[in-house]
């Protein structure tokens, strides 16, 4: 993922296997059971993710010039926000006049810029705009769905493909071979009578005659 390092990140302690394992041991139930209450409310990834991308376009908003505040944020200023982030992409996005423009594999390293890949822009402007309605954004207001990002978002798609030889269509999915229709369907037949009634029947060999009948 290309998007900038966010400094309020988790930071793992390692101070050792042998100590670990000796505490764990030592927990009581108690506190066992209160370490699993305590993983079972941790947020999920996106979750998280979504929290530091948030945090982070807020830095962004009190850092411009002139400050902005979110009730005046428009998708101009969203465009601005994903335009900044490029300075810390790690996709290289080929130039037309690089002789490895479409080309999925380089062979040799080349000059081109370094920019935010389309998927992790896409996959922002998601999380971006989830969260601008869970902190009291309305929804018709929502400047992470504004027109004009939708269709940066989609330029920036196509030129990335053409300059980097791949494609971002989604497959189609193969239809499911249609199934035989059961015997017992197809020798049922339905008619419709003079008011309107539909009746089904059943084709059923007729009885066998009963003994003594004359052939």
């Amino acid at each position: 993922m290309d998007l900038v390092p966010h400094p309020d990140s988790p930071h793992s302690d390692n101070s050792g296997g042998g100590g670990g394992a000796s505490a764990a041991g030592a927990l009581s139930p108690a506190a066992s059971s209160a370490g699993a209450a305590s993983a079972l409310a941790s947020p999920s990834r996106y979750e998280s993710q979504k929290r530091r991308d948030w945090n982070t376009f807020g830095q962004y908003l009190r850092n411009h010039r002139p400050p902005l505040s979110l009730a005046r944020c428009s998708g101009a200023h969203v465009l601005e926000f994903l335009r900044y982030l490029d300075q810390f992409g790690k996709t290289k996005v080929h130039t037309p006049a690089c002789p490895f423009f479409g080309h999925p594999a380089p062979p040799a390293p080349c000059p081109c810029p370094l920019r935010q890949a389309w998927g992790s822009l896409d996959a922002l402007v998601g999380r971006l705009r989830a969260a601008y309605e869970e902190n009291g954004g309305r929804p018709e207001n929502n400047p992470f769905g504004a027109r004009a990002v939708r269709l940066y978002l989609r330029e920036v798609r196509d030129h990335q493909s053409r300059a980097r030889g791949v494609s971002y269509e989604k497959k189609k999915r193969k239809k499911a071979p249609a199934h035989p229709i059961p015997a017992a369907v197809i020798s049922s037949s339905s008619s419709h009578d003079g008011n309107g009634h539909s009746h089904h029947y059943e084709h059923q060999m007729p009885p066998p005659p009963p003994p003594g009948a004359a052939a």
